[in-house]
């Protein structure tokens, strides 16, 4: 019953409410229950009822509809519609179905296009993939017939309503303390930092909590597609999102032009939310071997294979040799810091390593934490490039005595 009424009512207050005047939450809500308290002289309906109609009918009209409450609910981590009638969602790293279902796709595409229009981006036929976030910085891709076949898909990754911090990934056991007063050091000393791993490895998260141990005086440039990262407590902080072209093909603003553009706004540290193609790969390595110094993650299966990934990434985004790409990313990488998802869906740092050159010449990996399954992260080594250590007044006994 409710769904009949609530769509009926709904279609009503859309022709009735002047949406040329800005229209507060409140007074929505209000017309919203008027209208209830009116229907409800006509047919009996319980208090109960009343309540989640208007509950139903504003989050339809001023909200996210049905996914309003997958979105409210903290133990949800991701969101997936696969057409208005598929819904899926994962909770303590297990996907499993849920019961509601969106009334149309004319509704799943008022949603969608509800979400891309609050962050100034576009989604249609002739442009059918977007990338996009919720206000609470939740990342959200689209991707819409006639390339969906089932229909419009919508892929909602949730963050933390409270920012993801060291101190928690140590309650999660995500590391232990030793490497987290590893990984402190690095920050302090000004190593540059790659963090990789698979789609939902917490790579984001982790970035999130290397900040706090970025020195309060810096001043901090973030770059990212969609802005997720909250960095507190940082007084020069400075925020940019890429821009997607407009329906001429122009206007693109992409990470490379963000990289490009904040070496001229005096950082002292830059931090990227994900290096996806050439020309940001490039860029992220000719800042960082100008003096600049910075974290980022990428996509990788491991802490070797994010050297091939961002040799590949360069490759493509420039005519250089092979050679000269290995030299450009052992010069400006410090360290890989490597997550992984087990299989019980806890997220770990499984390898935490220096890169540095061998006596080839070529990049060679040092690993200095390791994960193993019945110990936990676990030191295995010691690094081999002492130069910034040194310059930023830690001596070996100190460095090992961690």
């Amino acid at each position: 019953m409710e769904q009949t009424l609530g769509y009926r009512i709904k279609e009503e207050l859309l022709e009735r409410l002047d949406f040329s005047r800005e229209l507060t939450d409140e007074e929505v809500l209000n017309e919203i229950e008027e209208r209830v308290l009116n229907l409800s002289t006509e047919e009996y309906l319980s208090i109960t009822e009343k309540k989640n109609l208007c509950i139903e009918i504003f989050n339809s009209v001023r909200r996210l509809g049905v996914l309003q409450q997958l979105i409210d609910d903290e133990s949800i981590s991701e969101i997936m519609v696969n057409g208005p009638d598929n819904i899926f969602i994962e909770r303590d790293g297990h996907i499993q179905k849920f019961d509601g279902k969106i009334a149309s796709e004319e509704e799943l595409e008022d949603i969608i296009q509800q979400i891309v229009a609050k962050v100034n981006r576009t989604v249609n036929e002739a442009e059918p993939i977007v990338d996009a976030r919720l206000q609470d910085g939740s990342r959200v891709n689209v991707v819409l017939p006639p390339v969906a076949l089932g229909g419009a898909v919508v892929t909602i990754r949730k963050f933390p309503k409270v920012p993801m911090t060291m101190k928690r990934l140590l309650e999660y056991e995500t590391l232990s303390k030793e490497a987290a007063d590893f990984i402190r050091i690095l920050v302090e000393t000004g190593c540059n930092i790659i963090v990789s791993g698979g789609t939902s490895s917490g790579k984001t998260s982790f970035l999130n909590a290397l900040a706090d141990y970025i020195p309060r005086e810096e001043r901090v440039i973030i770059i990212e597609d969609s802005a997720e990262l909250q960095l507190f407590g940082i007084p020069n902080l400075v925020q940019m999102e890429t821009r997607n072209a407009n329906v001429e093909g122009r206007g693109e603003i992409g990470i490379g032009d963000l990289i490009k553009s904040s070496l001229r706004m005096r950082p002292d540290r830059i931090l990227v939310g994900e290096v996806r193609d050439g020309k940001a790969a490039i860029m992220l390595l000719n800042a960082f071997n100008t003096g600049h110094y910075g974290e980022s993650t990428i996509h990788a299966n491991s802490a070797e294979d994010t050297i091939s990934r961002l040799e590949t990434l360069v490759l493509t985004g420039a005519n250089i040799p092979l050679d000269a790409a290995k030299r450009q990313i052992v010069s400006a990488i410090d360290y890989i810091v490597y997550l992984g998802r087990l299989k019980d869906g806890r997220r770990k740092v499984l390898e935490i390593s220096e890169i540095y050159k061998d006596d080839k010449g070529d990049i060679a990996l040092n690993q200095i934490f390791e994960y193993e399954a019945d110990k936990g992260l676990i030191r295995c080594g010691s690094p081999k490039r002492m130069s910034k250590f040194e310059m930023a007044g830690f001596n070996k006994d100190e460095l090992f005595g961690i």
